[in-house]
């Protein structure tokens, strides 16, 4: 079923009317001369300029890939007001295989379409987009974060964002166990690319039991070779099964808690990197009704964009990092909420978010 416009139904529904919608802006972007196709979604500017990154993937049409764009920008403005940035949330897909068709040419016009909008989005990388991909878009486009040092930006997000996810994991720990050390805890991270591998750092040197997967043969392979203690699975179905996991660490696509993966989850906490993790309204009841605490995604990966906003500020690292040590207490804070509340650490999350997005658009 489609509208009049030819958009299928769904995704216009998404956008005025359902509770997942409320975006301020949808720009469809197309230049043909080097093959673009983005879709770039303000979904607030309540606190400040939308942030979010820029995801380069081969979505299967153009309406997964706008509904993609919808929701990852609703995140970002949740993601943005629980890490208490000046920003609001926004997020760019571009459509196509980056291995294919990324060129100098597409990313500097993907670029001027960033400018066109003159600073209500400011965006940074993402899934398939890397520092020297800003550094590129960035010629054209003033309103660009996550570049390279020497084009005066902080460089690579995924280390700072690990060490939020390693924070929200030890308060998990703390809230759960009693103790936020994660010593002799089996960890399961599915995805050790930009972040996850960064994540495994941490976890082993603290003294956890580390098992991984991913789709790419070379992210295991260089862990591995890295990381002679830990042991890889052939895939996410294996690892979330894996006897005595405690902490399930998505670190990949998003969607990955679903009505066939929580009924079989072994782990007691899911704490990871990965974006808008759960695949619909209720996932977060079913993990709270089997005893499974849930880490809220947006609030525990915001490491990266927290980097990513001092770049527009002259960066700090350590600066930086102290504020994404924060996580730690943040997701205390939203264990606690949610206790006193009755209601999942997802929901609580989302109460507090929507709290400082209103007082925002109140003042």
């Amino acid at each position: 079923m489609t509208d009049v416009t030819g958009a299928p139904a769904d995704v216009l529904h998404t956008l005025f009317r359902s509770d997942q919608g409320g975006h301020e802006q949808v720009v469809l972007c197309q230049d043909r001369a080097s093959g673009l196709k983005a879709v770039i979604a303000i979904h607030s500017t309540a606190l400040g300029p939308a942030l979010g990154g820029t995801r380069f993937y081969p979505y299967a049409n153009e309406a997964e890939a706008v509904a993609d764009a919808l929701n990852l920008a609703r995140g970002m403005s949740y993601k943005n007001a629980m890490a208490g940035l000046g920003h609001g949330g926004g997020k760019a897909v571009i459509i196509g295989d980056p291995e294919r068709i990324k060129t100098e040419e597409l990313l500097l016009a993907y670029g001027r379409f960033v400018a066109s909008l003159g600073g209500r989005y400011v965006t940074a990388c993402d899934v398939g987009t890397y520092v020297a991909d800003m550094d590129v878009v960035a010629r054209e486009c003033r309103w660009t974060t996550g570049r390279s040092p020497e084009n005066g930006g902080a460089g690579d997000s995924s280390v700072l964002t690990a060490f939020g996810v390693y924070q929200g994991m030890r308060a998990s720990a703390e809230h759960l166990w009693g103790d936020p050390s994660l010593r002799g805890r089996k960890v399961g991270v599915a995805g050790v690319g930009k972040v996850g591998h960064h994540l495994v750092g941490h976890l082993l040197e603290e003294g956890a039991e580390v098992v991984i997967t991913d789709v790419r043969e070379e992210s295991v392979r260089r862990v591995l070779e890295r990381h002679p203690s830990v042991v890889a699975v052939a895939d996410t179905d294996t690892l979330i099964r894996t006897e005595g996991l405690d902490v399930y660490a998505p670190c990949a696509l998003g969607g990955v808690l679903d009505d066939d993966t929580v009924p079989v989850l072994t782990a007691r906490v899911v704490c990871g990197a990965a974006n808008n993790q759960l695949a619909h309204p209720g996932v977060e009841k079913d993990l709270a009704d089997r005893g499974i605490l849930y880490a809220p995604d947006y609030v525990v990966n915001a490491g990266g964009v927290i980097q990513v906003a001092d770049e527009l500020h002259g960066f700090d690292f350590e600066r930086c990092r102290a504020k994404a040590a924060g996580i730690y207490d943040t997701t205390l804070a939203i264990f606690a909420r949610a206790k006193d509340d009755g209601i999942p650490p997802a929901a609580a999350a989302d109460r507090i978010a929507e709290q400082r997005m209103a007082e925002a658009r109140g003042r």
